[in-house]
């Protein structure tokens, strides 16, 4: 992945987390709410395959 991807990705991150949590959370939160949700989203990314095993 390029730096160029990598700030796509960031900025995009963060327009979401704009529209979705603005006067849910205050901005400087935001990253306390974005990084658990970023991880909890990969961890299900992973285990997809398994899913349907179970």
């Amino acid at each position: 992945m390029d730096q160029a991807q990598l700030n796509w990705i960031t900025n995009f991150i963060w327009n979401i987390a704009d529209d979705v949590l603005r006067d849910v959370f205050v901005r400087g939160k935001y990253r306390d709410v974005i990084l658990p949700m970023t991880v909890l989203r990969r961890l299900d990314a992973v285990l997809e395959p398994t899913k349907k095993a179970g």
